[in-house]
C-alpha cells in the first residue's frame, strides 16, 4: 500500500464532517492545495444551504474544460473513528462508520495532484471540487457557482469497484402531503369530525408502492398526525418519493398520488396540500459523448477494465448533468458505505488513484 496515499486517507477519515458540518474537511482541503502552490476558494453555498462550509473550488491551470469532484461529507459521524489496517484493507473498529465514502475520493485526487506536481508531470488544465452535502440534499452540486465553460465532469464517489462508472442514473421527485380533517371528541361526537388519518389510510391504501416497473420505484417514508386517543385526528403529513429512468413515467406518477390524496379527501370532507419538488434528476451520458471516450480511456491507462452500469440512486454527477455538463460517477470501492461494516481494499484506493492521474496527466 502507498504511505503516502494511506496517510492522507487515514488525515480524512478522522476529521468529523457530517451534512452541513464540513468546516474542518474544508479547511484541510484548502491548506492541503495551498501547499502545493495552487489558490483553491470557497463559494456562497454555505447561505443557500444553511451549512458551515461551502464547496471548495480549485483551477488547475486555466480552470480547463472538465472538473474532477468528490464530496466532503460523511453520511454518519466519524468521531473517535479509530481505523484498522488489516492485510488488504482499512476498517473501522465497528463503533463508527470508517467514512470511505466519501474520504476515499478526497484522498485519491488529492494524492494524485500532489504526486503529479512533486514530480513535475506535466498536467492539463482543469477544475477541483469539493462539494457539501451530497448525503442529505446534493445542496453543494445543486448550488454549486463554476466560472468556466466545461464540457465533463468525472465524481469520484460510487461504492462500485474501480473499472465501474454510472453512466446512466435515476431521477426523484419528493413529495410532501398535508391532509387536513376536522377535530372532534371521538367518544362523545365522533361523527362531528373529519378523520385525516382515515383519508391518509385509504389514499395509501390506492397508492402502488415499492418496485413499479423495472425503471420506476414509490415510497413512503414519513407519516405523522393525531393528537390525542381521545381527539378525532384533525391532521397528518406524509412524505416521499417516486424515482425513475424515466422522466414522463416520474411526473405520471407524482400526478397519480397527487390526485388519489386529494380525491380521498374530498370524499371524506377533508383538504388535501401537496407540494412535489425534484431531488434530483435522471441523467443518462451518451457513449459517443467525450465524457463517456475519456472515462474509457483512463480506466484502460490505469490497468483496468471499463465497465458502464445504470444505478437507481443519486449523486453529484446527476446535478452536474442538470447543469447541462456530461458526468459519470465512478466506482471507488468504499464497501457497506454508512454502516460500521464499512472498509476499503488498499487496492481500491490504489487503483482510483491511478484513473484519476490518467484524467490529470498532460
Amino acid at each position: 500500500m502507498n504511505k503516502r496515499l494511506l496517510e492522507i486517507f487515514l488525515n480524512l477519515v478522522t476529521i468529523d464532517g457530517t451534512s452541513a458540518r464540513e468546516r474542518n474537511i474544508a479547511n484541510f482541503i484548502i491548506s492541503f492545495l495551498r501547499k502545493l502552490n495552487l489558490s483553491p476558494y470557497e463559494d456562497s453555498c454555505a447561505k443557500a444551504s444553511n451549512g458551515n462550509s461551502g464547496n471548495i473550488i480549485c483551477p488547475i491551470g486555466d480552470g480547463g474544460n472538465f472538473i474532477l469532484l468528490s464530496h466532503m461529507d460523511t453520511a454518519r459521524p466519524t468521531i473517535n473513528l479509530k481505523p484498522q489496517i488489516l492485510e488488504d484493507r482499512i476498517t473501522s473498529d465497528g463503533t463508527t462508520i470508517l467514512g470511505a465514502d466519501n474520504r476515499a475520493g478526497i484522498a485519491c485526487l488529492l494524492y494524485s495532484l500532489e504526486k503529479l506536481i512533486i514530480q513535475n508531470i506535466p498536467i492539463k488544465d482543469f477544475t477541483l471540487v469539493f462539494t457539501i452535502q451530497e448525503e442529505t440534499t446534493l445542496n453543494g452540486s445543486r448550488f454549486l457557482e463554476l466560472n468556466g465553460k466545461y464540457k465533463m465532469g468525472f465524481v469520484f464517489d460510487s461504492h462500485a469497484k474501480p473499472g465501474n462508472f454510472i453512466y446512466e442514473s435515476a431521477g426523484s421527485i419528493g413529495f410532501k402531503e398535508k391532509l387536513f380533517g376536522k377535530a372532534s371528541h371521538s367518544g362523545l361526537a365522533p361523527e362531528l369530525g373529519i378523520d385525516a388519518i382515515k383519508i391518509a389510510a385509504n389514499a395509501i391504501s390506492k397508492i402502488q408502492l415499492g418496485r413499479i416497473d423495472d425503471e420506476t420505484t414509490a415510497n413512503i417514508g414519513f407519516i405523522k398526525g393525531g393528537e390525542a386517543n381521545n381527539v378525532v385526528p384533525a391532521y397528518v403529513e406524509i412524505e416521499g418519493e417516486v424515482r425513475s429512468m424515466n422522466p414522463n413515467k416520474l411526473e405520471e406518477k407524482i400526478n397519480e398520488i397527487k390526485d388519489i390524496f386529494e380525491f380521498e379527501a374530498n370524499s371524506l370532507g377533508g383538504r388535501s396540500e401537496f407540494e412535489s419538488f425534484w431531488n434530483f434528476k435522471p441523467y443518462k451520458v451518451s457513449q459517443e459523448s467525450e465524457t463517456y471516450k475519456t472515462i474509457q480511456k483512463a480506466i484502460l491507462k490505469a490497468g483496468l477494465v471499463p465497465i458502464p452500469i445504470i444505478s437507481k440512486g443519486g449523486s453529484d454527477a446527476n446535478s452536474i448533468n442538470a447543469k447541462g455538463i456530461p458526468c459519470v460517477n465512478l466506482g471507488i470501492g468504499a464497501e457497506n458505505p454508512h454502516s460500521n461494516d464499512e472498509y476499503i481494499l488498499f487496492e481500491s484506493l490504489e487503483s482510483t488513484s491511478r484513473i484519476a492521474e490518467e484524467l490529470m496527466v498532460r
